[in-house]
């Protein structure tokens, strides 16, 4: 689907991969409509984009619906549906609270969830769209000191695995973008340890460029870096090689405490 002249609702694009999108879809002549919490950091990224701030916070009961509800009021319509908006942390499981897992689980798997939910029926109505899932390689490797955000990344590919069955023959396109470790404020903000020393960070503007080609390309899914593809597969092909390989370059998160310096 070309984005020229289309109407792109992007969530959690007030900074990091969210802005780069916002940005990168706006010089391909979308109509930007920009979620975010930070008034100031959205309004600065909508002026960038001349485009429309959609502020809220999406784990709020019934969010999800009321940002499509206004985003469809905007333009009439919504074609392009970016679920960015997430969040991480970064510490052994039994460290978490409650909360915490509620809170990952609720912003990073049931939110998307519910915006595609909301904004699907009229793209489908229409005749056209498309539905970008922001996922992680943690979703598809597992990382030590992850594993909820892991598990709510895998549940969104297995989303939107199964959604593409249904979507077929209504001209509705549905892709996941995996990224590795992306350069922005998100692996500060999750705390724990160090990010690890593979895969190297990429740039938000990478993954911002790979979600446009996703699109414009209706790719299932795309990996940035490109090479992350391996991970799953020597997974699934060697899955005593791929552990012994994460335990070597994965970060030193261990439950107890206890960490293993590496080499």
């Amino acid at each position: 689907m070309e984005v020229t002249g289309r109407v792109a609702l992007v969530t959690g694009a007030s900074s990091g991969i969210g802005r780069a999108t916002a940005i990168a879809l706006a010089r391909g002549g979308a109509r930007v409509l920009v979620q975010g919490r930070d008034r100031d950091r959205s309004e600065e990224v909508a002026r960038l984009v001349d485009g429309d701030v959609l502020l809220g916070d999406l784990t709020e009961p019934g969010a999800a619906d009321d940002l499509v509800t206004r985003a469809t009021e905007v333009h009439g319509r919504v074609d392009l549906l970016v679920a960015n908006a997430g969040t991480g942390r970064s510490a052994p499981f039994t460290e978490m609270d409650p909360f915490e897992i509620d809170h990952l689980l609720t912003l990073d798997l049931v939110v998307p969830i519910r915006l595609v939910h909301a904004a699907l029926p009229a793209m489908v109505d229409q005749g056209s769209g498309h539905l970008v899932l922001v996922t992680s390689i943690a979703g598809r490797a597992g990382v030590a000191g992850e594993a909820v955000y892991a598990a709510a990344k895998a549940g969104l590919d297995a989303f939107a695995e199964s959604l593409r069955l249904e979507l077929e023959g209504t001209n509705v396109g549905a892709s996941v973008v995996v990224p590795g470790v992306v350069d922005t404020a998100f692996f500060v903000n999750r705390g724990g340890a160090p990010v690890r020393r593979v895969p190297r960070r990429v740039s938000a503007d990478r993954v911002a460029e790979a979600i446009v080609g996703a699109v414009v390309h209706d790719r299932p899914e795309v990996y940035v870096p490109a090479w992350l593809r391996l991970a799953p597969t020597v997974r699934g092909i060697a899955p005593g090689l791929f552990r012994r390989l994460a335990a070597r370059f994965g970060e030193p998160v261990r439950i107890h405490g206890k960490e293993d310096p590496g080499p």
